[in-house]
């Protein structure tokens, strides 16, 4: 069980495509945070995403005025986050 955490959208870097080579349906989980939170406007990620369990940051998203857009995906605060990185094995930020 391994949490994924992107940082950057995929117009910036390759994360999230390489996190997507690896990442297992079944048992891990992807956080989006920073300008990675941006890259769910568009539907063709979703897309992408629609099987795997997705979490973002609450913070992340507030700050770029995205709350409304966002209502399908669930946030997370810190103190979320760090009970998710001690309930997956390993924690990879990309």
């Amino acid at each position: 069980m391994i949490l994924h955490l992107i940082k950057d959208t995929p117009a910036n870097s390759s994360a999230l495509n390489t996190c997507l080579r690896y990442a297992r349906k079944q048992t891990d989980c992807i956080l989006l945070s920073g300008n990675a939170v941006n890259c769910l406007l568009q539907a063709e990620v979703l897309a992408h995403l629609a099987d795997y369990k997705i979490y973002v940051s609450q913070e992340d998203v507030a700050a770029r005025g995205l709350t409304r857009f966002l209502k399908q995906i669930q946030q997370v605060n810190y103190s979320e986050f760090v009970a998710l990185s001690l309930k997956y094995d390993k924690v990879i930020s990309w």
